[in-house]
């Protein structure tokens, strides 16, 4: 068993002894855990004490007596069959006649509730073991079970949801320290003037009972010094733990995160020089603005030979303002990117911080070879995307040029805010609050080894859920939402991120979403833009436990969900495919019915309009009452438009809306392509085909998003999830000379099953672009950007102004399917600087004439972008005011302005 399990854990000699207080020697263990008293049998813990007097027991039997027993060194036992032993107490708990489960907790559905004796002291029965257990008359086990207790805890504790300052606090009158711990039974702190020095200092913390808050404090300013937990706690089916942890609320640390860092993050020190001056670019006056580039802090640098070699894959890197990576975002920001979105940089879990693998992979283009030296260290390389929080409130040190030192990586992390804002644009921070990096006894679990049960949201037998994929945080419980809250504060006030992308943020509850857009706007100054994955599934789906932070319920909020509604269309099949659906669930852009596949089953040309007509709900912003002229010739709302079995317009605001056709999920959109579009298909019109969807996306109202290399036909040579694939499979080449397609099998973990389809289309060099190619699509991107941030008209900021100002031409039963229309006016309109304008994405292999009634007579003319612009097909575009037709070139976006 890994040692990394509390089951390989003794008991300590001082414990055979009978010495149970903390010693400046146990500072020091290299042990993170140490069991104290074994549990003497494992079981489930069914019962939930909901609050301070009610225990629910979901089932139960009503032939039973119930008794609540309890012990401070966990050592019951409740055999079935047998009689309880090693109870210090226990309770009676009479049923009530009629009991009603409380709404937040229906998912356990009915069962025995059962009430707690009034004169129990919860807050000491909450420090030890307890067990609920049905009995006969003569104390006979019938059956037994553990207890969760989040809850009751939030109900007893509630006054520490007003704690200020939790974690370190440093002032001139000396430093201070605060650990949430209501169930712990001794903590102490330990203090340590290095981060690999040994401990000056060990200081037992003392309880406040009302808050369950362990405190101790320093009269000397303790910055820069290194500390660490050591907490006494019950920890379910393992016994009474003696746990040296980290503190939750560290907002620094020595390298791998080992200790936690003193500081003021205020300090002059902590900050580079112009800190406090400089402010992000007014570039986003509401969140319809944001044009968005999704980028990974290593990707951006690693493959970067004009870095400095100590700088490649740091936070450093965003310094080198000549490097090809910096001017890259420079000339992005130039034609209108508004935001780069960092994937996390918070402290991450899964990448180690010093000593960090670095493999050289080589091989043929669909060789296993590669993946197969990436497979060997992936555990143990320098990447990773990140999304395995650690510590919420720290810097991640493997960015930082000095992974030891707990000041570097925040000067360093701040430096690269303030290096991006000087480029031109805004910082986001994706964030990761619906799950932790594990949780339990493991050694990189932090908020279960504190407070054990109460942190992860867990299911009925008291396992923890795991739906996201990791280990799930209980945002709905009063001190893990209050954590996530005040850490998205945290790296508002002092790291000046500008807006937030929140992984999985259906999972989190609307409640706790609202509460944290307004302290982090109150903290800014301003308003922060709020976006995330609103999907809705696992444990929580469809409002089971509580009102969710979804797609569907967060409609009014102003909070951003990602829509898949054209991500889909456009790309074709879903997030999800495999197998021979990836080469046979053709999309908008890439072949459907008009241009079809040798493996696309036969579809229609209704099918084909039913795609375009879901396209028109990302372009209208998905907009629940936004009318549309659908495929069929009537006219409906896109609330009322099927997709899926849910309403294609989901949002009541623009801002609501983020539309996307690439991010660092799932394949690349040029590895989506390589499987969808004809085999033939030059590398070209690939590259035209990928602008397409750009555009789509470039015209669509709401939040525009892109993945870093989206403009540069970046490939993952046909990954679907390079999480852990390494630098090999995630680089970015801002030469512009190669996409790396075709640089081996992708890792056979999550590719493996689809080698057969994989490896032809790898070793094939035709599906490999040229340099021609990458750089038409960088220009013809940047020319996209340009053309967005011109006006206005394309980012309006309410849904009345796109229900009065956008029509879509070229709709109904006798539409060209292949081409998009619409016209958006503009008279009147702040900053729309056109009368008004029309758009047209001709997805088709040729040229289509459009007539347009409405537009007989207009004075259009190109868009100036596109007369000086990359795309010769876009200045090849005609207009006929006199007929009013459109003259549209194969496989061309283009936009016209009167």
């Amino acid at each position: 068993m890994p040692r990394s399990h509390i089951a390989i854990l003794a008991a300590s000699a001082a414990l055979a002894n009978g010495a149970f207080a903390h010693t400046i020697e146990e500072c020091n263990s290299t042990d993170f855990a140490t069991v104290l008293k074994a549990a003497p049998a494992r079981m489930d813990a069914r019962a939930v004490w909901l609050d301070q007097r009610s225990i629910l027991w979901p089932g139960g039997r009503a032939d039973a007596f119930y008794k609540l027993y309890h012990s401070p060194d966990a050592a019951i036992s409740a055999p079935v069959g047998g009689k309880v032993t090693g109870a210090a107490g226990v309770f009676a708990l009479p049923t009530p006649r009629a009991s009603i489960t409380p709404p937040r907790f229906s998912y356990l559905g009915s069962g025995m509730m059962l009430q707690l004796d009034g004169h129990a002291d919860s807050a000491a029965l909450m420090r030890g073991q307890l067990v609920v257990v049905a009995e006969t008359a003569d104390g006979t086990v019938l059956d037994a079970t553990g207890v969760q207790m989040a809850p009751a805890i939030d109900q007893r504790f509630a006054d520490a949801a007003q704690v200020p300052d939790l974690g370190v606090s440093v002032s001139p009158n000396g430093t201070g320290f605060k650990l949430w711990a209501p169930t712990a039974q001794r903590v102490s702190l330990c203090t340590y003037p290095g981060g690999s020095a040994k401990a000056a200092a060990i200081v037992p913390m003392t309880r406040n009972d009302a808050d369950g808050v362990w405190t101790a404090a320093s009269p000397s300013d303790l910055s820069g010094a290194y500390y660490k937990y050591i907490v006494d706690v019950v920890v379910p089916n393992a016994g009474v733990v003696r746990n040296r942890v980290t503190d939750p609320y560290s907002v620094s640390h020595s390298a791998d995160s080992r200790r936690s860092y003193v500081a003021d993050l205020d300090s002059p020190r902590l900050k580079p020089a112009g800190w406090d001056a400089h402010r992000a670019p007014a570039t986003v006056k509401s969140s319809t603005d944001m044009v968005i580039y999704e980028l990974h802090v290593r990707d951006f640098s690693l493959n970067d030979a004009t870095v400095p070699a100590a700088h490649r894959g740091k936070y450093a890197a965003f310094g080198a303002t000549n490097s090809n990576g910096m001017k890259h975002l420079r000339a992005l920001a130039k034609a209108g990117m508004t935001d780069i979105h960092l994937l996390p940089v918070f402290d991450i879990g899964s990448v180690p911080e010093v000593g960090c693998a670095v493999p050289s992979p080589s091989g043929a283009p669909d060789s296993p070879d590669q993946q197969a030296l990436i497979e060997k260290t992936k555990e143990v390389d320098c990447f990773n995307w990140g999304y395995d929080p650690y510590h919420f409130n720290a810097p991640e040190g493997s960015y930082a040029t000095q992974p030891g030192d707990g000041a570097a990586r925040v000067r360093e992390l701040r430096k690269m805010v303030m290096d991006l804002h000087r480029a031109g644009l805004r910082v986001g921070m994706d964030v990761v609050y619906n799950h932790t990096f594990i949780g339990g006894q493991e050694e990189k679990s932090v908020l279960d080894r504190v407070v054990p049960g109460y942190y992860h949201r867990l299911n009925a037998t008291g396992a923890i859920e795991r739906s996201t994929c990791c280990d799930n945080t209980a945002t709905e419980n009063l001190m893990m939402g209050k954590l996530m809250i005040e850490s998205a504060v945290l790296w508002t006030r002092h790291y000046k991120m500008d807006s937030f992308r929140f992984d999985l943020m259906g999972h989190q509850p609307r409640a706790a979403m609202e509460e944290l857009q307004r302290r982090v706007n109150a903290a800014a100054g301003h308003p922060v833009q709020l976006i995330g994955e609103g999907w809705n599934f696992g444990e929580v789906a469809d409002g089971k436990r509580f009102v969710q932070a979804s797609q569907l319920s967060l409609n009014g909020t102003g909070i951003g969900t990602f829509s898949d509604r054209t991500r889909d269309a456009v790309r074709g099949g879903s997030a999800g495919d495999s197998g021979k659906d990836m080469l046979a669930r053709q999309g908008y852009v890439n072949g459907l019915v008009y241009d079809a596949n040798a493996h696309a089953p036969q579809r229609s040309r209704e099918d084909l309009m039913r795609t375009a007509d879901m396209v028109r709900v990302g372009l209208a912003g998905s907009q629940r009452t936004y009318p549309l002229q659908t495929y069929s010739g009537e006219v409906r709302q896109l609330q009322h438009i099927d997709y899926n079995g849910q309403p294609a317009g989901y949002a009541s605001m623009p801002s609501e809306a983020v539309n996307y056709v690439e991010n660092h999920d799932n394949h690349t959109l040029y590895d989506i392509n390589v499987f969808r579009l004809p085999v033939g298909t030059s590398t070209a019109d690939r590259a035209r085909v990928q602008m397409l969807a750009a555009a789509i996306n470039a015209f669509s109202q709401g939040v525009a998003y892109y993945h870093a290399g989206i403009d540069t036909l970046r490939s993952k040579s046909l990954d679907r999830n390079s999480f852990n694939s390494g630098d090999w499979f995630n680089r970015i080449d801002w030469t512009y000379r190669d996409n790396y397609f075709g640089t081996g099998l992708p890792p056979a973990e999550d590719n493996g099953k689809d080698y057969p389809l994989l490896q032809p289309l790898l070793a094939n060099p035709a599906l490999k672009p040229a340099p021609a190619d990458i750089s038409f699509a960088r220009d013809a991107f940047r020319d996209l950007l340009a053309i967005r941030a011109s006006t206005t008209l394309f980012r309006m900021a309410n849904t009345r102004d796109i229900e009065q100002r956008l029509k879509f031409w070229n709709t109904g039963t006798a539409q060209e399917p292949t081409v998009l229309a619409a016209h958006i006016d503009g008279k009147g309109y702040p900053g729309a600087r056109f009368g008004g304008l029309a758009y047209f994405v001709n997805v088709d292999k040729k040229a289509h004439v459009i007539p347009v009634a409405e537009a007989k007579g207009r004075n259009l003319r190109l868009h100036p972008v596109h007369a000086r612009g990359a795309d010769q097909r876009a200045r090849e575009a005609r207009y006929d005011a006199a007929t009013g037709t459109f003259t549209i070139p194969a496989r061309t976006a283009v936009v016209f302005v009167e």
